[in-house]
C-alpha cells in the first residue's frame, strides 16, 4: 500500500487530534488566517471574491464559518469522522457543509466545482501534490483559485516524510506530509494545468521563527 493510501492509520491519528481539540471547536469563534500567527500575513483576499469554496482538510472549520458568515457557500472535507461530527454541530447552523472522506477519493467521485479551493495546514500538506493538484484543478470553475498554506520545508529535507503522533512510544499512529522548496511547488501547480503559480514563504512576525509557505494559482 502506498503512503498516500494508508487511510486507516491517518484516520486514527486525526480522530485523536479531533478529540484533543473538542473544547476548542465548541467554543472557538469563526476566524480566517493563512499563517500560524494571529493578525499576521495576508487574509481572505487571496481567494478573490468567491461565491463557493471548498476547504480540503478543514479541521476545526473556523475558516469556513468565517466565509459562511459573509454569504459564501462553504463546504469542507476532512478525513476524521470525529472532527466532522464536531464541526457540523458547531458550524452547521451557519450553513457550512462538512463531508467526511479522503480527499483524493472525494475529488474523484464528486464533480461539484467551486470558485475557490483552499488548504490551511490541511490536505495540500498531507497528500501527494502530483495526485492532488490535478484533481483540484478539475474542480475549479474557470477563473477559480487554489490557495494553500503550511510550514515551509526544512532545507534539504524534501519529498514525502513520515510523521508519528506523540513521539516514539505507544500506538503507531502516523501520517505523511510533503515538503518541497517554493519553486517545486510552483512546478506541481503548473503541471496540474493551473496558471500564474506563485509560492513564497511569509516570514514570521518574530525574526528567526518559523515562517509560512503560501501558494496560489488560478484556472483560466
Amino acid at each position: 500500500m502506498s503512503a498516500e493510501h494508508n487511510y486507516d492509520h491517518e484516520r486514527e491519528l486525526w480522530d485523536a487530534y479531533a478529540e484533543s481539540t473538542r473544547e476548542t471547536v465548541t467554543t472557538a469563534e469563526a476566524a480566517f488566517r493563512w499563517t500560524q500567527y494571529s493578525d499576521h500575513g495576508p487574509g481572505v483576499e487571496l481567494l478573490g471574491d468567491p461565491n463557493s469554496v471548498l476547504e480540503i482538510g478543514c479541521g476545526t472549520g473556523r475558516a469556513l464559518a468565517y466565509l459562511a458568515q459573509r454569504g459564501v457557500k462553504a463546504r469542507g472535507v476532512d478525513l476524521s469522522p470525529v472532527m466532522v461530527e464536531q464541526t457540523t454541530e458547531r458550524w452547521g447552523p451557519l450553513g457550512v457543509e462538512f463531508v467526511c472522506g479522503e480527499i483524493i477519493e472525494h475529488l474523484e467521485s464528486d464533480t461539484t466545482t467551486y470558485d475557490a479551493i483552499y488548504s490551511m495546514f490541511g490536505a495540500a500538506w498531507f497528500v501527494a501534490p502530483a495526485r492532488l493538484f490535478p484533481l483540484v484543478a478539475e474542480r475549479l470553475n474557470p477563473g477559480g483559485v487554489f490557495v494553500f498554506s503550511q510550514p515551509p520545508a526544512i532545507p534539504g529535507a524534501y519529498g514525502p516524510q513520515g510523521m508519528y503522533k506523540g513521539g516514539f512510544a505507544g500506538p503507531a499512529m502516523f501520517t505523511y506530509r510533503y515538503s518541497y522548496p517554493p519553486e517545486r511547488w510552483e512546478t506541481f501547480l503548473s503541471d496540474a494545468g493551473l496558471s500564474g503559480a506563485h509560492v513564497r514563504v511569509q516570514e514570521a512576525p518574530e525574526p528567526g521563527h518559523i515562517g509560512t509557505l503560501i501558494g496560489r494559482a488560478e484556472r483560466r
